[in-house]
């Protein structure tokens, strides 16, 4: 008798559990920017690795950029539509690989939530064109924001002083 009780409870919980239940959480980009552009235009006017970075969402290999070691002083803006989007006085030697920074331009950059490894992270845009610039941690300098700003190299240009 317990066998069978046992296999009704297993039989129940399993069947509350069909697809046709489940609610998957996505996040869609499907905000409307200041500069938009179709793909053929940003095609023609990216690198093949800069599209693949900001259109895409893609990572650069680490330490391949020659801004992960600039420390001149200056701005750096999103590589798609010249906005302004960090200062060189708040970027710091992460240790990781690619330029780095412990905060942003206040409103230059927009936040979202990523799951592409299958946890949350907070995935940073510029919020003029929407291109994907990194994610922002919570390792970055203490006795600055705490945060770490991790950029790919390749969505962004600098500008010296």
């Amino acid at each position: 008798m317990k066998k069978i009780v046992l296999l009704a409870v297993f039989g129940l919980l399993l069947s509350c559990g069909t697809s046709a239940q489940e609610k998957k959480e996505t996040t869609t980009k499907q905000e409307t920017f200041k500069v938009t552009k179709t793909e053929t235009e940003w095609k023609a006017q990216l690198s093949s690795e800069a599209f693949y970075v900001l259109r895409e969402a893609g990572t650069e290999r680490a330490f391949s950029s020659p801004l992960n070691k600039n420390y001149k002083k200056g701005t750096f803006y999103c590589a798609g539509c010249n906005t302004a989007l960090f200062k060189s006085e708040h970027k710091f030697d992460s240790g990781t690989g690619w330029p780095s920074f412990d905060r942003e331009i206040e409103g230059n950059v927009a936040f979202s939530t990523d799951y592409d490894l299958g946890y949350a992270r907070t995935e940073e845009h510029c919020a003029t064109c929407g291109g994907h610039l990194g994610h922002v941690f919570g390792d970055g300098p203490r006795k600055t924001t705490g945060k770490r700003h991790c950029i790919n190299g390749v969505a962004l240009k600098f500008v010296a002083e």
